[in-house]
């Protein structure tokens, strides 16, 4: 079993940045593989990005394509953590932001992953 939450979400001004940690419990957490996602009001829910397990290419990322130079994901394995550094916010980025745990290899499809956290909302006014 793995627990997650999430924290570091707030209200930011266009343009700003925001980083978002995901703390995981369980001993294998190297192994998981971490997705970040997002659900805006009336949205469905959207992959961001992840990043790999070590059994993976671990440490390899993946983002889709409205974030991709804007955003960075890492993991810190000692420390059972994951961070989504974001940059340049714009205002369409509003969304609760999820992260999420499989012990597979990444995926983008929500339904694929095992495990989440609760969610931190993300605010960026204009």
């Amino acid at each position: 079993q793995v627990q997650l939450v999430e924290s570091g979400g707030g209200l930011v001004q266009a343009g700003g940045s925001l980083r978002l940690s995901c703390a995981a419990s369980g001993r294998t957490f190297s192994s998981y593989a971490m997705g970040w996602f997002r659900q805006g009001l009336g949205q469905e829910r959207e992959f961001v990005g992840g990043i790999r397990g070590i059994s993976w290419s671990g440490g390899s990322t993946n983002y889709t394509d409205s974030v991709k130079g804007r955003f960075t994901i890492s993991r810190d394995n000692a420390k059972n953590t994951v961070y989504l550094q974001m940059n340049s916010l714009k205002p369409e980025d509003t969304a609760v932001y999820y992260c999420a745990a499989r012990f597979a290899r990444l995926a983008r499809d929500a339904t694929q992953y095992d495990y989440w956290g609760q969610g931190t909302q993300v605010t960026v006014s204009s």
